[in-house]
């Protein structure tokens, strides 16, 4: 099991975000990610700096969409990041819900076509080509190409994804997979559409990172590990898929009355809704819990846990308990 930390930006400002990478580094993390949410702190910054602090851990966006950022700008963001960290940069490329692209008026209902051309782009501009690309979703000229030699010429691309064809397409054409496993309970699920997409493809599914993103929240003390989720699951759970949603007997409607309280901006009367069972959509309790956590999600396929979301009710101390407690236990194997 590889591991990953994805720092959301409700963790902090850009300087704090970048101390817990460097924190996630030492702990022994093998990946660090940042969401590339609409109209948060910007993620390519972030990823920049984090280069300049850090020696090892692998570099990446999550949520890289080719809407609100093109192509052309996606591709010299990773491979000036690529430079910057020394061969360390990984790429999510794609969306987990098209509502928040849709808030900026563009409409985003060709998702799986934009993204599988997107990726062709990238790639096809890394190699050092001309991309005079004639799709659906992009028309280039002939002026289209880096003006400057990456570091590498292929960097992992991760592509982002939900419901059963887009994973599917995952599978089939990225270095791997960002799937979300909110809850834990539906990595099969996204495991079994990822895989099946890869194998349609004519690849091996072994070659697929299949790396999920699940909600941590990491204490000594379970209460108080679950008690800080509240925030959390009221702002995202109405994005959550049915089928997600479904392995641990909750609906999309369990979540309106939420959804309708956060768009208003009543973001604490939202929290206050949350369920017991609505928290069991993250990985959380004790050390001891999150391990049968991720054990039960590696039984499924999943190849690396990345693991966000509030990460305890103290990021710091969570990160410290994964660097002792938790990613030891796996590596001891």
């Amino acid at each position: 099991m590889k591991f990953g930390l994805r720092l959301i930006g409700y963790l902090g400002n850009a300087q704090e975000l970048v101390r817990l990478a460097v924190l996630a580094e030492q702990a022994g993390f093998d990946y660090v990610w940042f969401p590339h949410d609409t109209f948060m702190g910007n993620t390519w910054v972030i990823t920049s700096a984090v280069a300049t602090q850090t020696s090892h851990i692998r570099i990446g966006s999550v949520g890289t969409n080719p809407y609100t950022t093109n192509p052309a700008e996606i591709a010299t963001y990773i491979a000036t990041l690529d430079d910057l960290s020394q061969g360390r940069a990984v790429l999510g490329l794609g969306l987990h819900t098209e509502h928040m692209v849709e808030w900026t008026g563009i409409d985003a209902s060709d998702y799986m076509v934009r993204t599988r051309e997107a990726v062709d782009i990238v790639r096809a501009l890394l190699r050092g080509e001309v991309v005079a690309y004639q799709g659906e979703a992009f028309q280039w000229t002939e002026q289209c190409y880096l003006r400057f030699e990456p570091v590498r010429d292929e960097i992992p691309i991760y592509v982002c994804a939900f419901g059963p064809e887009y994973l599917a397409m995952s599978g089939a054409v990225g270095d791997g997979s960002l799937p979300m496993i909110t809850p834990p309970e539906s990595a099969s699920y996204m495991v079994s559409a990822i895989t099946n997409g890869a194998r349609k493809a004519g690849r091996d599914p072994s070659e697929v990172d299949i790396a999920g993103c699940a909600w941590l929240s990491l204490a000594q003390d379970r209460g108080e590990a679950t008690q800080v989720l509240h925030q959390m699951v009221s702002y995202f759970g109405p994005y959550l898929e049915a089928p997600a949603l479904a392995s641990i007997g909750l609906s999309p409607e369990d979540f309106e009355p939420l959804g309708r309280l956060v768009a208003a901006g009543h973001y604490d009367e939202a929290a206050s809704l949350v369920t017991d069972a609505m928290t069991d959509l993250a990985i959380r309790g004790t050390p001891d819990d999150v391990i049968r956590r991720i054990e039960s999600v590696a039984d499924m396929g999943i190849t690396q846990v990345s693991l966000g979301g509030p990460l305890g009710p103290d990021p710091e101390e969570a990160i410290r308990l994964m660097g002792e407690k938790v990613i030891p236990w796996f590596n001891s194997g």
